[in-house]
């Protein structure tokens, strides 16, 4: 997918909502394991998943599943992986893609990666850390889907929210500029990198930190996680980070998919993701 269909997407169902499927084996709801008592884990973390999806996907515009919940389950969940990006692309072809991997190793097993993620899987977005440099992000900047003939995203961690992430990132150089700072700079001036096939990581809890970061990328996605349980605003992160494009993603992973324990979990997720929408049709620029 690429810039003008995403952006066409988000004004088209007034949403800027990407939905976390981190699904937990060890959370599915009791009864759904009682339902199916043949069925291994995987099976019903498949079955879980696409309940989810098709009950978010009115007011989603992108799904981003993070690889180790089924890579914990070897080759059958990584199949599962598999199966899930495959029913997006066949019943919500419109709702972006993005693998949460956070790859980053030298250019030769990047490239390996990215022909993985962006070949095989599929998924139109990854997540990579860019701790090692250009050449390890370079593959994935580069990667073309001639079959597909479709933009392949390269979302790179700038300013996380988890509370080790200051423990490198804001430190300053001699300058007193702090390091994801340089991090946004450097990858934004790559030559195969521009706004329309790069996107950031920008945690939401970091939001003051928003009107500094569009400074440096003003017209960049931002992929925003920690809104709701991990407690960031969304308010503040449409009032310090939004573009006349949006350029938002926002995230919610545990406050949609296990927004209920009981029967009517995917009837409950379907509810906090359109919640979580209709705010965001109010934070939307006039088009």
């Amino acid at each position: 997918m690429n810039y003008s269909k995403l952006v066409e997407q988000i004004f088209a169902k007034k949403s800027f909502l990407c939905v976390g499927l981190d699904v937990d084996g060890d959370k599915i709801p009791q009864c759904l394991v009682d339902a199916n008592p043949k069925c291994d884990v995987t099976d019903l973390v498949l079955h879980y998943a696409c309940d989810i999806i098709d009950a978010t996907a009115p007011y989603a515009v992108a799904y981003k599943p993070n690889l180790a919940f089924y890579e914990r389950y070897g080759s059958r969940g990584l199949a599962v992986l598999e199966e899930i990006v495959t029913y997006i692309k066949k019943n919500h072809p419109e709702i972006l893609v993005i693998a949460d991997a956070k790859r980053g190793d030298i250019g030769n097993t990047a490239t390996q990666y990215a022909k993985a993620i962006f070949g095989n899987l599929k998924a139109d977005a990854v997540t990579l850390n860019p701790y090692m440099g250009y050449d390890s992000v370079k593959p994935f900047l580069t990667y073309h889907d001639v079959a597909r003939d479709a933009t392949c995203w390269s979302v790179i961690l700038a300013l996380t929210s988890n509370p080790g992430g200051l423990d490198f990132q804001m430190i300053k150089d001699n300058f007193g500029v702090p390091l994801y700072q340089q991090v946004l700079a450097t990858t934004s001036g790559w030559k195969e990198s521009s706004f329309e096939n790069t996107m950031y990581v920008v945690g939401a809890t970091r939001a003051e930190m928003l009107t500094e970061i569009r400074k440096i990328v003003p017209r960049h996605f931002l992929l925003v996680p920690g809104i709701g349980a991990q407690g960031g605003s969304l308010e503040d992160v449409a009032k310090f980070g939004m573009t006349p494009d949006c350029g938002l993603l926002v995230n919610s992973s545990r406050g949609i998919i296990y927004a209920s324990k009981d029967a009517d979990y995917a009837e409950a997720a379907g509810a906090a993701a359109q919640k979580l929408q209709k705010q965001m049709a109010e934070l939307l620029p006039k088009r």
